[in-house]
């Protein structure tokens, strides 16, 4: 058996065949398609960014409604409030109607109380300082001047339409405006407070 050697020829590839580059019109349409892409990922970033800053302020109204009905439990419970006074000043009792600013507790130590109006310091909140530790020289308070509470204690009634004289229904509103709705937004909490400890 014989074996043949032979050259290769070296065909040239067609125009065709040929790679090509981009062409201007190619690169600016694709430059569009990258900005565009761009601008959506830097509005997603922003859009976070003040969605993190709104979840603060709702943990913030949270709480706050939170140590209202805890502000009043704890006075029933130390006797420092008689059952009587657990009510709308309208009713008779201490807490005041409508929406108030958010003041510190005043006197008496219980929040919505006609003395806070007098004592007039905002609810603050501390933050830590350059440090980055919580209780030293450096701690920032901010005060939260944005943030508006209501407190309706309601007699509470049975399957009767009887009012029970033993237990109150405690609803405790908190207003506040964020920097990204114009309409105050609102949190609720509802709760109930029996005359026995």
């Amino acid at each position: 058996m014989a074996t043949t050697v032979g050259k290769r020829r070296k065909t040239l590839a067609r125009p065709s065949q040929l790679q090509r580059g981009f062409s201007l019109l190619e690169v600016v349409i694709s430059m569009a398609i990258l900005t565009i892409g761009l601008v959506s990922l830097a509005g997603v970033f922003g859009l976070a960014m003040a969605s993190t800053q709104e979840s603060q302020e709702d943990m913030i109204a949270k709480q706050m409604a939170n140590e209202v009905v805890e502000s009043i439990v704890t006075a029933r419970n130390t006797a420092q409030l008689s059952w009587d006074s657990i009510q709308n000043t309208s009713d008779g009792g201490i807490f005041l109607n409508g929406f108030q600013q958010a003041y510190m507790p005043a006197g008496d130590g219980i929040l919505g109380t006609a003395d806070d109006v007098t004592g007039a310091q905002y609810v603050t909140i501390t933050e830590p300082g350059p440090d980055g530790i919580y209780g030293t020289s450096d701690d920032i308070s901010l005060p939260l001047s944005n943030y508006r509470r209501q407190i309706q204690i309601q007699p509470v009634t049975d399957a009767n339409g009887n009012v029970v004289p033993s237990l109150r229904a405690i609803n405790v509103t908190i207003q506040y405006n964020t920097p990204r709705t114009r309409v105050p937004k609102t949190y609720s909490l509802s709760s109930f407070i029996s005359q026995f400890r």
